[in-house]
């Protein structure tokens, strides 16, 4: 999986990874605010869901304490994290100021 992992964020398009886990109760709110980012942003971001207790290795190497976490990559580098249940529009704020930059 972390292959996998790393082969997904060393793309040029941005990134966006929910680290989640099923017991979560905020993380629950997350997959309806993702919708509303890609929905708006479409092909312009990929965005993965990364459950923390079925991948250890990921969420220890990106020392996930707290989820919902949220990363955003660009060709592998980490651009930015959030924790906690963060607003669409906080959400596509930051992804757009990545697809400006390039």
């Amino acid at each position: 999986m972390m292959a996998k992992f790393n082969n997904v964020i060393n793309s040029s398009r941005p990134v966006l990874v929910d680290f989640y886990a099923d017991w979560c109760g905020p993380c629950k709110q997350m997959p309806a605010i993702l919708k509303q980012v890609k929905d708006e942003l479409k092909e312009q971001v990929r965005i993965i869901k990364v459950d923390v207790d079925r991948n250890p290795l990921i969420a220890t190497k990106y020392q996930i304490r707290s989820i919902p976490t949220l990363m955003l990559f660009k060709e592998g580098e980490l651009i930015w994290t959030g924790m906690g249940v963060r607003s669409a529009n906080e959400i596509k704020r930051l992804v757009k100021q990545q697809i400006a930059s390039t």
